[in-house]
């Protein structure tokens, strides 16, 4: 069993950066893929990136490839997300979520057995 609780949403303006954290519990944070999702009011969950387990492989939605940043510290049971050139279309509820450790990532929401409660990014114009 995993827990994940988010933080480090809030308001910005557009072109800002924010950096979302996500705390797990348990020992056994080194033996999960981590990933970032988001989902706006009236749209359907969106990947957004994830982290393989050792750290050796990221993916990103083209969306935000480029802005974005995920990262992991093992030693700390905590992956990140590191949001630069924020826009107002990154505005969403963001969601850590925990997968089994395979040698690819997946974008599939299926694919993750646990998630956090998500923490709120708003981007103004």
């Amino acid at each position: 069993q995993v827990q994940l609780v988010e933080s480090g949403g809030g308001l910005v303006q557009a072109g800002g950066s924010l950096r979302l954290s996500c705390a797990a519990s348990g020992r056994t944070f080194g033996r999960y893929n981590m990933g970032w999702f988001r989902q706006a009011p009236g749209k359907e969950r969106e990947f957004v990136a994830a982290i393989r387990w050792s750290g050796g492989s990221t993916d990103y939605v083209d969306s935000v490839r480029g802005r974005f940043t995920i990262s992991r510290d093992n030693a700390k049971n905590t992956v990140y997300l590191q949001m630069n050139s924020l826009k107002p279309e990154d505005t969403a509820v963001y969601y850590c979520t925990a997968g089994p450790a395979r040698a690819r990532v997946t974008v599939l929401p299926i694919e993750y057995d646990y998630w956090g409660q998500g923490t709120q990014v708003t981007v103004s114009s």
